[in-house]
């Protein structure tokens, strides 16, 4: 008997109940995971890889080796000093350095460092420090706990490279009123009667900056040197990243013939990286939570790319291109212009073929950025995200209207026929198969779909999903504020206000639903609304918004459609009392 009534009361458990604890229990266990990766991180694999520190020689830390070496055969050798290196550097920060170039821009404040003329801060005017909002984010640093630097060089003997000492004509580059762009021109040591200018050129209103080199031959011989362009960085991820579900941070790349492909730090690390080497298109670059730095050599011009693990926890990807063939007494620039900014994903279209592909909405992009493009076109109209996100719930909820009907109409009809389901189980007792087959011939008599209350929390589960991403790599809703409190709708809530919103209306749609009889099942049931709002304490608030709006539409619509059905069904059964 005890064994029947534990089958009869587990029966009644509702189907919605069931799938969203199935789905709390996946997301925890999912959470718990990436919070140990993010906790206890594996240990980098040392491997026997080009450009590994297994197999090359001792080296001071800003010594990262010369891209192509297999290229020339002449450059120094690791550890050694070229005539151009100049006086000894001093460190600061992870690479040695040299005098500071200060350039100010309407966009930017950049610092050019002498030691190798490397791009090593660069702070974007228009979008806060995470940490400290008073302060400009810096997107470039050398710092002892954080390197993201620019460097470029030329490969041939005696040609300066990123260990060269420059020399400039100022410390400070100001962008002044009516000019649109400004040029910081380093000065190379002569060797061998050739002189190398490198040459940036900062653009009023653009993250664009153009790294170039001008190379004048006095020798009498021709020269053919190429030129490479790299960005060196760590492993690590972004300050104020969502820690549960990182955002990708790595090097990328784009070809016309193998489109868009991550090149992960882990597989540098285990020298097992395939990507396209040697194009006629495309660019490389870094990317992190919101923003990215690229190199975006001009189209229809040879290159080759390359990325390398350079020593424990340090990485470089880059291209080198060909300079041309220079002969006595001629001069020959090349330039490759340096994207480094936000994710944008309008304006990164603009600039390369696929570069909008480094905004990464995760496996289910082909849903992302549809809800992306619909909730800009929201903000367009209405200027604010906050707004934006509620019309796009409205949106996902009226297209999802019928099916979402459907499924509560299959719930609300579940409910009204409770008691004749209660009988059946009683008629059978311990006979579970005459039982079930009882109950399904009973379903389709009755034209009921059983799993039908399942169908909205389904369906539903990829676009919220889509969202999040969305939420988690759009660089449009950082800082973006809502109302009141809510200042960033891509942070959480800091007064939790909507996490606790979210609960009660959680416990409101449970009250909607038939209670499950089991005891346990019962107390489940009563804990998953405080559950999910501890857990929506860590979702980006605009997540959250969406997940409240939601909710407060389903309970609406719900709640109608389950008093149109049971009061039907009280009708009906009026008539039948009255002729008995």
């Amino acid at each position: 008997m005890r064994i029947a009534k534990k089958i009869k009361s587990r029966s009644k458990m509702d189907t919605k109940k069931l799938v969203l604890f199935i789905i709390f229990s996946t997301s925890m266990l999912f959470l718990w995971e990436a919070w140990q990766k993010e906790q206890y991180p594996p240990s980098p694999a040392v491997v026997a890889t080009p450009g590994s520190a297994k197999d090359q020689p001792a080296r001071a830390q800003d010594e990262t080796p010369i891209p192509g070496e297999k290229l020339i055969s002449e450059l120094p050798a690791k550890g050694e000093s070229s005539a151009q290196d100049g006086a000894p550097m001093k460190a600061a920060g992870k690479l040695e350095s040299g005098e500071k170039i200060v350039v100010k821009t309407d966009m930017v404040i950049a610092e050019i460092d002498t030691a190798g003329g490397d791009l090593r801060r660069l702070e974007l005017l228009l979008h806060p420090d995470r940490e400290d909002k008073t302060k400009s984010f810096a997107l470039l640093q050398n710092q002892p706990e954080h390197v993201y630097v620019a460097q470029s060089g030329l490969i041939g003997e005696g040609l300066p490279s990123h260990k060269t000492r420059y020399t400039a004509d100022a410390g400070t580059y100001s962008l002044a009123a009516g000019q649109d762009k400004v040029e910081v021109r380093l000065q190379a040591p002569e060797a061998d009667g050739v002189r190398v200018t490198k040459v940036y050129t900062f653009h009023r209103g653009s993250y664009i900056v153009d790294v170039g080199f001008e190379v004048v031959n006095n020798r009498d011989t021709a020269i053919q040197p190429f030129a490479y362009f790299q960005m060196l960085r760590d492993s690590r991820p972004p300050v104020g990243s969502f820690f549960m579900v990182p955002t990708y941070t790595g090097a990328a790349l784009y070809t016309e013939e193998e489109k868009f492909k991550k090149i992960e730090f882990s597989a540098l690390d285990k020298g097992n990286a395939t990507y396209p080497k040697n194009a006629d298109n495309g660019w490389i670059a870094m990317l992190q939570q919101y923003f990215l730095t690229a190199w975006l050599p001009k189209a229809n011009s040879s290159r080759e790319y390359y990325a390398k693990r350079l020593g424990e926890n340090e990485y470089s990807a880059g291209v080198i291109v060909p300079v041309g063939q220079i002969e006595p007494g001629s001069t020959t620039n090349v330039t490759v212009p340096l994207y480094a900014g936000p994710e944008e994903q309008s304006k990164l279209a603009a600039l390369a073929p696929g570069l909008d592909l480094a905004v990464d909405y995760g496996w289910l992009t082909v849903i992302g950025a549809p809800l992306f493009w619909l909730l800009s076109l929201f903000h367009s109209w209405t200027g604010n995200w906050g707004v934006a996100i509620i019309l796009l719930t409205m949106s996902v909820k009226l297209a999802f209207f019928p099916l979402s009907a459907a499924g509560y109409r299959s719930m609300a009809k579940l409910r009204v026929v409770t008691p004749k389901l209660q009988k059946l189980r009683e008629q059978h007792g311990n006979d579970r198969q005459r039982m079930h087959q009882a109950m399904m011939d009973f379903y389709k008599k009755e034209k009921i779909n059983p799993m039908g209350g399942c169908l909205p929390i389904l369906v539903q589960i990829p676009v919220f999903i889509s969202l999040y991403w969305v939420l988690l790599a759009s660089v449009e809703l950082r800082y973006a504020p809502f109302a009141l409190w809510i200042e960033d709708m891509s942070s959480p809530d800091p007064y939790y206000v909507l996490p606790v919103l979210m609960g009660i209306s959680m416990f409101i749609q449970s009250k909607l639903s038939p209670q499950a009889t089991d005891p346990i099942q019962a107390k489940v049931m009563q804990i998953m609304p405080f559950a999910f709002s501890v857990f929506f304490f860590f979702f980006p608030a605009g997540l959250v918004l969406y997940s409240l709006v939601n909710n407060v539409l389903s309970i609406a619509q719900q709640w109608q459609i389950t008093r149109m059905i049971e009061g039907a069904a009280a009708k009906s059964a009026t008539p039948a009392i009255k002729k008995k």
